[in-house]
């Protein structure tokens, strides 16, 4: 499953850590995340979170500033751009997704879901 959408994602330049800090922020709707907040929503904890938003900044998809009330912390935001390159591969992945359920009744979807959550937050 996950090779199919990285796959995908290659199309796009993107790895399957970078689509995730560009998801996890655009679920902030604009507020800023920190390194440490986009650390613990990684489904990889083994991922060096500093390496991809540099990646992501410099392929102008992200933001990152100092921040005006602790100069220690670093802001960082997704742009416009990550925003749209988002849109786009979210209508190629929500077929991606509805191919892996195919067949799968309403229960089993939500018992899947919960599995995958399960795993995700070990």
């Amino acid at each position: 499953m996950n090779e199919k959408f990285s796959d995908h994602l290659k199309e796009y330049a993107l790895s399957i850590q970078q689509y995730q800090v560009l998801s996890s922020l655009r679920e902030l709707k604009g507020e800023p995340a920190n390194l440490l907040t986009l650390q613990a929503e990684m489904v990889s904890k083994n991922s060096n979170t500093t390496r991809l938003v540099e990646k992501l900044r410099l392929k102008g998809l992200i933001s990152r500033i100092q921040s005006e009330e602790n100069r220690r912390m670093v802001e960082i935001r997704i742009t416009e751009s990550g925003l749209n390159l988002l849109a786009e591969i979210d209508a190629v992945h929500s077929e991606f997704k509805n191919d892996i359920v195919d067949g799968l009744t309403e229960e089993e979807i939500l018992i899947l879901n919960k599995l995958l959550e399960k795993i995700r937050n070990k």
